[in-house]
């Protein structure tokens, strides 16, 4: 079936965290984002590719697996691992940040998790 319509850069996205605020200074500090506007019970953070709606309530990172986000090449990736170790985010496997996405992908990634759990990944499409 041919659906009508082709989907855009992602908009927004929201999700639950115990303190909004402290969060955002978070997203801040480790991806850069800005924070955009305060909403009851939350505070959105983002940049012209996406938002990030930061909701009061209680942190699920086990309902996804994990949200990435590309950068251009590998120098800019081995610049955010080295910017996300200097800040103390918790990275996933120490010593081997940086990876194929899964076996036999050519794309490369880091993996990583923001304080109330969420995983996140910083990858280079090809690896180049």
């Amino acid at each position: 079936m041919k659906v009508p319509f082709t989907l855009g850069e992602a908009g927004h996205f929201g999700l639950a965290v115990r303190d909004p605020k402290k969060s955002a200074k978070w997203f801040e500090r480790a991806l850069g984002l800005r924070k955009e506007f305060d909403f009851e019970n939350g505070v959105a953070v983002g940049n012209e590719n996406v938002t990030i709606a930061l909701f009061k309530g209680k942190p699920s990172p086990e309902t996804i697996d994990h949200v990435s986000f590309h950068l251009s090449d590998m120098s800019t990736l081995r610049k955010a691992l080295a910017h996300l170790k200097s800040i103390g985010v918790d990275i996933e496997d120490p010593g081997d940040e940086i990876g194929p996405e899964a076996p036999g992908s050519k794309n490369m990634g880091l993996w990583f998790h923001d304080p109330d759990g969420y995983r996140w990944e910083l990858s280079v499409l090809g690896g180049k």
